[in-house]
């Protein structure tokens, strides 16, 4: 790996995303769990409801930010690199990021009759669906940001890092409607207006940043002026602690984005920015480099198949009964201690699932065009299951 990796590859950037990418099934596999009715079904529950005092970890786990911040870095770079036309690029893109997707739904969709015949329950076969689905929002977000790429470059080259505040302000606003004095009059689909804004803000720092125009006092300013931001918004304005959902609060930070989601990835992407020259020299050692690449590659991998893991060992253990921390319902220290014991447990199924996975990453060279829309059809039908419309 050391020898094949080229002297200009960015490895701060590249260390950044797979903290990032690692961060998301860590999150999900620790501040999300089971618990098991009468009938062996396993449903969704966070340990959040019962122990708030976790919220912190959800600070750190949601590194979304980072993540769009080096997409929009990286995705500039490979913009400036293109041979061919805009449209022959996006289409790259958006196949890269669109075959796991099918892979791991369309794989879903033919393994959930043989496993209701065997004895999994409905309704666990819906949270399973579920879980699976979770994730893969952020891939229909993040193909959208990307095919505003061109614009974003624009952007950057006329107000640098600044075009990222007008963002920042639409967010803003429709939090101000949303939980200002007029909430009450304000209909619920107002906040979907904070998905594309909220979400392409950090995306836009990361164009800037790859294009130059975002130094180190710029850097600053991001990590103390999101700091600050963040500390007014949870202890002046009573913005809820937690940075993902919490089941049965009146409020979410995370779908769709408010202003605090915003407030930490600005501090985040500047915390970034200001550790990159050291990240790269501690990523100069191939020891610590190796692991960096393996994830990389693996990207969409993890992202897709990870709740899968959790399920591997989750669905067996609902026909053993209430297994500490893997079924038993998350409402105590206790708890999150075994859900500790069971991370590595997750992480060895994920290794082992990603070895076969891993091929859906590849181009489908092979595939002929029947088997592409089979593929497609059993997607779109795991979906509607998913979302309860079937």
């Amino acid at each position: 790996m050391e020898r094949r990796t080229p002297a200009h590859r960015d490895r701060a950037v590249d260390g950044l995303r797979a903290l990032a990418l690692l961060a998301v099934p860590t999150g999900h596999w620790l501040l999300g769990g089971f618990t098991l009715d009468s009938d062996g079904g396993l449903h969704n529950a966070s340990p959040l409801s019962a122990l708030p005092a976790l919220a912190p970890a959800s600070w750190v786990l949601q590194m979304l930010g980072i993540f769009f911040l080096v997409g929009g870095y990286a995705s500039v770079l490979s913009y400036h690199r293109r041979e061919g036309s805009t449209g022959a690029w996006l289409r790259g893109r958006f196949a890269r990021l669109g075959r796991p997707v099918l892979g791991v739904t369309a794989v879903w969709a033919l393994a959930a009759p043989p496993l209701y015949a065997a004895g999994v329950p409905e309704v666990t076969l819906r949270t399973a669906a579920t879980l699976v689905i979770q994730p893969l929002w952020f891939v229909g977000v993040y193909l959208v940001v990307t095919a505003l790429t061109p614009y974003c470059v624009r952007a950057a080259r006329r107000l640098g890092g600044w075009a990222a505040a007008p963002l920042l302000v639409s967010v803003a606003v429709v939090d101000f409607l949303r939980y200002g004095p007029f909430a009450g009059s304000v209909p619920g689909w107002v906040a979907v207006l904070n998905v594309l804004p909220g979400w392409l803000f950090a995306y836009q720092l990361g164009v800037a940043w790859g294009e130059r125009r975002i130094g180190r006092r710029g850097a600053g300013l991001l990590l103390v002026g999101g700091g600050l931001l963040f500390a007014v918004l949870l202890v002046v304005f009573h913005y809820p602690a937690s940075m993902v959902g919490v089941p049965g609060a009146a409020r979410t930070n995370s779908h769709p984005p408010s202003l605090l989601v915003l407030a930490l990835a600005a501090a985040q992407s500047g915390a970034a920015m200001l550790l990159r020259d050291r990240l790269a020299r501690l990523l100069a050692r191939p020891a610590l480099w190796a692991p960096v690449v393996v994830v990389n590659l693996c990207a969409m991998t993890i992202l897709c198949w990870h709740q899968t893991a959790m399920l591997a060992a989750a669905v067996p253990g609902s026909f053993v009964g209430g297994v500490a921390g893997l079924t038993t319902a998350p409402d105590g220290q206790a708890w999150v201690v075994a859900r500790l014991a069971w991370l590595p447990v997750f992480a060895v199924l994920l290794v082992g699932i990603a070895r076969y996975a891993r091929r859906f990453e590849e181009p489908w060279a092979g595939a002929t065009a029947a088997r592409r829309a089979a593929a497609g059809l059993l997607a779109a039908g795991y979906a509607v299951f998913a979302l309860g419309l079937a």
